[in-house]
């Protein structure tokens, strides 16, 4: 029978102190900016101008089709239909802030580059999420509320100043109704003060900023990134990202119904974010490294945010305003095809996961 000695114990206990050694060596050596890898800086130069080009051509597509549909009686806002292109937008939004986003941004803050303490103490990505949605709904309920006692405010003393004029030159016990061409008496009934025109432009303007704070990230890191090998599956999954994103944005702008000069702003500043991200980062390529622990930090809480507002958008603000409708509440039909829609959203933007790659 064979006995260990003291000398092979040793030796044994060495080869499995150094393979430990070598395996954490070789965890913390992710932070190292491994963009030597299967470089090459002109065709990734290529392959990035080509993003610029087809996102900037998806996000004018995706987003002007639903404002342009409002033209067509089929897609108009207010028929069956545009419930169905809402609900597969709000669907393409929540699984960007869910699988694509809040995903990144748990990467970014469970990194090991950034320490252990206190991002591996705490689920940061999680939290900042939460604090995100529940800003945005504060902002919301403050904004509306603002609004909504700006125009009591507005309205109660023309009402007053009206009925004296008119006293004025009826005398007291004329009797008659105000004059309905007074300028006050359809001061609340216009389209642009009522509820709903209110409410829609709050939440177009708060989605078009967590989409492009999200679209600004993703473009750096394109334009800062030196493999083709990972600039080239982007483009394609980019560019239907942000054709369905669009159409998500495009309906709530549609359904807000900005004078033309703030639709053409909103549209611009939606369809030139990624570009002009990709823009900024083939700039700063040689001087900014994305695997720094300040770099991982600050995307990952930007991220975190960004999921949060998006998918608080997408539930309470799409979702749950149109399906608690009451003209959907009271078909049936209606109900399953929106169902039948967001699944459909989801679905699709999922499965471009598998497109982008690891």
């Amino acid at each position: 029978m064979f006995l260990p000695t003291r000398k092979s114990i040793t030796i044994s206990i060495i080869i499995l102190l150094l393979n430990q050694t070598t395996t954490l060596v070789s965890s913390k050596c992710t932070c190292d900016d491994n963009s030597n890898d299967n470089n090459n800086v002109s065709e990734a130069l290529k392959y990035k101008l080509i993003a610029m080009t087809t996102t900037l051509v998806a996000s004018i597509i995706g987003v002007c089709l639903p404002i342009m549909a409002k033209n067509y009686r089929y897609l108009n806002p207010e028929n069956d239909f545009y419930f169905l292109v809402k609900s597969f937008a709000a669907g393409v939004i929540l699984a960007t802030g869910f699988i694509h986003i809040l995903h990144d941004a748990f990467e970014n803050l469970t990194n090991p580059c950034i320490g252990e303490k206190p991002w591996g103490l705490f689920p940061f990505s999680g939290f900042v999420a939460m604090l995100a949605a529940i800003g945005t709904l504060i902002m919301e309920a403050l904004l509306t509320g603002y609004h909504k006692r700006s125009e009591l405010m507005k309205a109660q003393p023309l009402e007053d100043e009206d009925e004296e004029v008119h006293h004025h030159h009826h005398g007291a016990g004329g009797g008659n109704v105000l004059n309905p061409a007074l300028p006050s008496s359809n001061r609340l009934d216009s389209p642009e003060d009522s509820p709903d025109h209110l409410r829609n432009s709050i939440v177009s303007q708060i989605l078009e900023l967590a989409i492009v704070a999200h679209s600004i990230i993703v473009g750096v890191s394109l334009g800062v990134s030196q493999s083709p090998n990972t600039i080239k599956p982007l483009v394609a999954a980019l560019s239907f990202h942000q054709c369905f994103e669009g159409m998500g944005l495009g309906a709530c702008i549609s359904q807000a119904q900005f004078k033309n000069y703030t639709v053409v702003i909103m549209v611009l500043f939606f369809c030139f974010t990624i570009p002009t991200g990709i823009g900024v980062g083939i700039g700063i390529s040689k001087i900014y490294n994305e695997g720094s622990p300040k770099a991982l930090i600050v995307e990952g809480i930007l991220l975190s945010a960004s999921a949060g507002i998006l998918i608080y958008m997408a539930l309470v603000d799409l979702l749950a305003s149109d399906f608690m409708n009451p003209k959907m509440l009271r078909s049936l039909r209606l109900q399953l095809a929106a169902i039948l829609a967001l699944l459909v959203g989801v679905i699709c933007m999922s499965l471009l996961v598998l497109w982008e790659g690891p």
